[in-house]
This record gives structure tokens, C-alpha cells and sequence, in this order.
């Protein structure tokens, strides 16, 4: 029986980590703690999951009591270092939450406690376990298309998903490193899983011209806004998903989840575009767009062989409302067009996060396509991001081995 330690009691650790485990593993595993800086948090975690563990009030002192074999880690995004590197450091091995960090300084800190300790970082990219990107990677190691010479990927978030990273804590790079750290980490690991190449070089461009100060009709947060019968952003914070969770806890922080996303504070990108070059020679271009009318991914790899090209489209809003969109075409040499028509599969993210818990917790399956995730992973998938930030702030290309090395 394996025991977990939980720091960071939030929607995300409550749907895909705690209430699975004492749901769905609890003959192999057992939560023996949780700690939140907003202790309300974590005490309507331990309700949710049966009330079967301590709530504390301190990180280390939970570690101390508790002797856990892992913690994981889900916190907002700035303080991912410093509960994995403590985890490390008092004997743990750590699970965390993507992206592993938001910059290259507390990424090299890291992965320097995880060769100093002995202990292991597993970093959770769902996007690797889903059954139609895994088809991607398969057809990849098939060389269904010869080897890979570029990639162009576009990323669409529609305006029920994107917004609301400019109304959560999110919409400070101080605390989230902005979407390409926050959201993009996700892409670049796939396409770096996909490729089996390591980034080498970043040029980005970015703007913020939909959120932020845009507008006069705007307010502090939602609940209390003049503006909430007209604005087409208004977030109903009272209601169920979120009041109890978010609303009942604001005594304890006063952090707010229905804040206005045309705030003065919001300083990430809503529109990003950078150019990739890899270790094996590939460029990669990639484009995120926060207020699609639509959300999904295009992707197109081309290859000595042919060309790849996969799209998705879900959403809550715009033409796929409701849908869930998969294809995939190959083009080859002899001037065929093969189509694949894959199976929906349920679940949440594509049935990405159910096959992920299955390798995490049971680790009882094969993983012939490297789908779970080390340190070093999570360092690439960070790296261009974080060169893509300081490309953005500078004006110049970055080199990946500047920020980021392997510790010897």
C-alpha cells in the first residue's frame, strides 16, 4: 500500500487525484494527509473523500507525521519548487501537477534536489495518454511518414475556456508564467514526446489585445459587478460547481474566482506565436489563441515520407458545442490519402487522465510509447516556454542550453 500526501486542495486535485484515489485505488493506495494555505479548502477535501485523513496546518509537519511515500503537488503554479524540492529533500518521491515549474532558475533548483536526494519527479502530461495522440506517436514510430523535417500546431481556446484563465490567479506571470508555461506546457511535451528530439532553440512574439484593460464597462469581480446582466464574460460564481469551493472559502485568503478579465493587473498573453528549432533538426511553428470561437488543436507534420495532419474540436461553445471531433490524415509519396477513423473515447481530456492514474498509482501496464513523464520531460516542455518569455521581453532568439541544464 502506497501512501500520498496532498498540498494544494483545489478543483483539479480534488477531481483528478483525491477523490480516484480513495474512489477507485484505494486497495493499492491511501491518502495520510493534506495540507492548503486556505485551510477550508482542505478541510472540504477531507469531507469529499470521506473524511478518512488529517487536515494540516503545515506542509513539513505533515510530511514529519505522515511519512508519506509520495506527495503530490498542485498548487498555484509558483510554489511548485518549493513543495517538491522539500518532498525531495525529507525522504519523498513527488508527483506534481504540469507545468513542473514557471522559470528556468527554479527549474534548474529542481531538478538539482532530484540528483542531490536520490529521489524521483514525475511530471503529469495527460495529453500523452490519450488514445489519439497515442495513434500519432505510433504512426510516428512507424515512420508512416519518414522522418520529421517541421511541425505546424495550433492551439484554439474558445471564450468559455480562455477566460477564465484571466479571471483566476493565472493572469499574473508572477504566478503562473503565463499560458506558454501554464497552458503550452502541455503542447510542447507533446510534440517533443512526439518528435523524440529536445528543443534547442525559441523565437516568440505575443500580445494581449482581448482581455486585460480593454474596455470601460468592467469591474472588480463578478459576483459584485454592475455590469453582470450585459457582460458576455459574466461567471456565476454561486453556482454549484464553484460556490462551495470557491465562494465558501473566500474568508480564509480573500482570493477571489470570479475576478474581471478586463483587469488592469492581467499582464499574460491572450495571442502567442513562437518558432521552435530541435536537437534532430525539425522547426517547429506554434500558435495559441485564448478567444477562439471554437476549441481544438491543428496539427500538421511534415516528413521526408509525407505529411500528418490531426485535428480536434470540443468545447462549450462555437460550432462543436457538445462534440467531440477527431482526424487524422496521412498523405504519402504515392499520392495517397489515408484516412484513420479512430473510436470516440470517453472520459475526461480525451480519456487521457483515466490511463495516466492507471500508470501513476497501479504502474501494472507495459509503456512501450514512454508516456510517463520524468523530470527531464517536464524541464523540456518548460524550457520553451520559459525561452519563449524571455524572447517575448527581449526582442531576440534564446537558446535552450542557456537556461536549462542536466545536472551532473
Amino acid at each position: 500500500m502506497k501512501t500520498y500526501a496532498i498540498v494544494g486542495a483545489g478543483s483539479r486535485c480534488t477531481s483528478m487525484f483525491a477523490l480516484p484515489i480513495v474512489r477507485q485505488f484505494a486497495d493499492i493506495a491511501r491518502i495520510v494527509g493534506v495540507y492548503d494555505t486556505n485551510r477550508k479548502r482542505a478541510e472540504l477535501l477531507q469531507h469529499k473523500c470521506g473524511g478518512g485523513f488529517p487536515v494540516y496546518d503545515g506542509f513539513e509537519r505533515m510530511l514529519e507525521e505522515a511519512k508519506p511515500d509520495y506527495v503530490i503537488v498542485t498548487t498555484i503554479d509558483r510554489y511548485h519548487h518549493e513543495y517538491i524540492i522539500k518532498a525531495l529533500e525529507m525522504g519523498c518521491d513527488a508527483i506534481t501537477e504540469k507545468p513542473m515549474t514557471i522559470d528556468e532558475h527554479k527549474c534548474c533548483a529542481i531538478l538539482e534536489a532530484e540528483r542531490r536526494t536520490g529521489h524521483k519527479v514525475t511530471v503529469t502530461f495527460n495529453m500523452r495518454y490519450r488514445p489519439f495522440t497515442a495513434r500519432i506517436k505510433e504512426l510516428l514510430r512507424q515512420k508512416a511518414i519518414g522522418q520529421p523535417l517541421s511541425v505546424h500546431f495550433e492551439w484554439f481556446l474558445d471564450t468559455n475556456h480562455g477566460a477564465d484563465y484571466f479571471r483566476r490567479w493565472h493572469r499574473r506571470k508572477e504566478n503562473s508564467g503565463g499560458l506558454l508555461i501554464h497552458k503550452s506546457t502541455h503542447h510542447f511535451d507533446f510534440i517533443n514526446w512526439l518528435l523524440e528530439e529536445e528543443p534547442v532553440q525559441v523565437s516568440a512574439f505575443g500580445s494581449l489585445r482581448y482581455y486585460g484593460p480593454v474596455r470601460d464597462e468592467r469591474g472588480i469581480r463578478c459576483l459584485t459587478c454592475n455590469h453582470a446582466k450585459t457582460c458576455e464574460f459574466y461567471f456565476d460564481i454561486g453556482k454549484e460547481a464553484t460556490r462551495e469551493l470557491y465562494l465558501g472559502c473566500e474568508s480564509a485568503d480573500g482570493y477571489y474566482r470570479d475576478q474581471c478579465v478586463f483587469s488592469d493587473e492581467i499582464d499574460i498573453e491572450d495571442t502567442v506565436s513562437l518558432s521552435v528549432r530541435y536537437s534532430g533538426g525539425t522547426l517547429m511553428s506554434y500558435s495559441l489563441t485564448a478567444h477562439s470561437p471554437f476549441e481544438g488543436f491543428k496539427l500538421a507534420i511534415n516528413g521526408t515520407g509525407g505529411r500528418l495532419e490531426a485535428e480536434t474540436f470540443h468545447g462549450a461553445v462555437g460550432p462543436f458545442a457538445g462534440e467531440d471531433i477527431n482526424r487524422l490524415r496521412l498523405y504519402n509519396r504515392e499520392e495517397e490519402e489515408i484516412a484513420f477513423r479512430l473510436p470516440v473515447v470517453g472520459g475526461a481530456h480525451g480519456g487521457g487522465d483515466e490511463r495516466l492514474l492507471q500508470m501513476l498509482f497501479r504502474g501494472n501496464m507495459p509503456d512501450p510509447l514512454q508516456q510517463q513523464a520524468s523530470s527531464w520531460d517536464g524541464a523540456m516542455s518548460n524550457a520553451i516556454g520559459f525561452a519563449a518569455n524571455i524572447s517575448m521581453r527581449e526582442g531576440r532568439s534564446v537558446t535552450v542550453s542557456d537556461l536549462v541544464k542536466k545536472p551532473l
